[in-house]
């Protein structure tokens, strides 16, 4: 059965985005980068609420900036292609090889695992992946930890109060001072 991942750079007080609205410190390094895209390449298919989607929708033509290096010319060719499944209530369309849900999350994510096909089902954004916490269909938690404080914001984790028990299988520090974790959800 295909796993359901949440994966995303987080700041060590636990927020993807700090009470400014700025992310741009998770921005990777090259190291940091090129183990994103090769995390990247493990996934079948990527479900986005619509903030998430209207941010990556620049990667849907990035292949045509001249000023992209090889390492992201290598990301936009396989982000490009990914099946994608938004999540919105106010949008009508979207481009690319993304389509609405037509269900709930929990729906989707039966659906998606029923049918053929590998790799993983990825979970993008942190109000999407709340809901498929809360609903337990989470199976791998993957943070990049970097080294800072944001003060507030975004929550990488969700606020439910109910307890998660968890098994790391995965650490890896790279020399920027991120720390990579993954965790796999005990059943």
């Amino acid at each position: 059965m295909r796993s359901v991942t949440y994966s995303m750079g987080v700041s060590l007080d636990g927020y993807i985005v700090g009470p400014d609205g700025d992310f741009a410190w998770t921005e990777p390094g090259d190291e940091v980068f090129r183990f994103v895209t090769d995390e990247l390449r493990q996934v079948g298919v990527h479900l986005l609420g619509r903030r998430l989607y209207e941010t990556m929708l620049y990667w849907e033509t990035a292949d045509q900036d001249p000023s992209l290096d090889a390492a992201m010319r290598e990301w936009a060719a396989l982000w490009k292609p990914l099946p994608k499944v938004v999540f919105s209530t106010t949008l009508s369309t979207v481009q690319g090889r993304a389509r609405l849900a037509s269900g709930t999350l929990a729906e989707e994510i039966a659906r998606l695992r029923a049918e053929p096909g590998e790799g993983d089902i990825a979970i993008g954004g942190a109000t999407l992946a709340a809901e498929a916490a809360a609903a337990g269909l989470i199976d791998e938690y993957r943070t990049r930890v970097h080294p800072l404080l944001v003060g507030g914001g975004i929550p990488f984790f969700p606020r439910d109060e109910h307890r998660v028990p968890l098994e790391l299988v995965e650490t890896r520090t790279f020399p920027s001072g991120v720390v990579h974790l993954r965790h796999r959800v005990k059943r």
